[in-house]
């Protein structure tokens, strides 16, 4: 009899790679590993520099290669982990649906120039005049230059025309308190019908 129970059958997990546990080295076996592959190195580089034709100091080539062997082992522990190998279970070349929010790209960005912001003007609302509301109105401006080739400040009369009497209103005169997300929405669904 298994112990495994049905919640744990029924519970869905990443499948993650096992690595085998390693042990880790002793100090001394590192140590001498390392002045083993520097002697040897050391004994090469003694042997090609003498069969050109160079003398070099004996110390100053030990020195050389403690350094190169040292400066190795700092990039090999400061290197990145390897990403994991992708699924091939499904066709080639989908992604698995979910948003990687540790990655920095452009949609990330965007989404925390709107998202901080707000999120500020939960505490104090006076924020939501000072921070959201100019980037509405540039939003505004932008799409109504983009689509109909005017701005609030060229042309306020086919401006306000074409953003609607709420959307106009709302953008020049500051609302007192920060608006509830379905506001919000609203607001934003009638400056995508611009």
């Amino acid at each position: 009899m298994s112990s495994t129970s049905i919640d744990d059958l029924l519970s869905f997990s990443e499948d993650r790679s096992v690595q085998p546990e390693q042990r880790p080295a002793g100090r001394v076996r590192s140590v001498a590993t390392f002045l083993g592959v520097a002697a040897a190195s050391t004994v090469v580089l003694v042997a090609g520099l003498r069969a050109v034709g160079l003398r070099v100091s004996l110390l100053v080539l030990v020195a050389a290669v403690v350094t190169l062997l040292l400066v190795r082992r700092i990039v090999v522990l400061l290197a990145p982990q390897p990403k994991p190998p992708r699924s091939t279970s499904g066709a080639g070349g989908e992604e698995d649906g979910m948003y990687n929010w540790d990655s920095r790209d452009a949609l990330r960005t965007a989404i925390n120039r709107w998202e901080v912001p707000l999120e500020w003007t939960k505490s104090r609302p006076e924020r939501f005049s000072g921070l959201v509301l100019p980037r509405l109105a540039e939003l505004a401006d932008e799409r109504l230059r983009l689509k109909h080739g005017v701005t609030r400040e060229s042309d306020p009369t086919r401006a306000r025309a074409l953003l609607g009497e709420r959307l106009c209103t709302f953008l020049e005169n500051p609302p007192r308190r920060t608006p509830s997300p379905r506001d919000l929405a609203v607001i934003v669904a009638e400056l995508e019908k611009i």
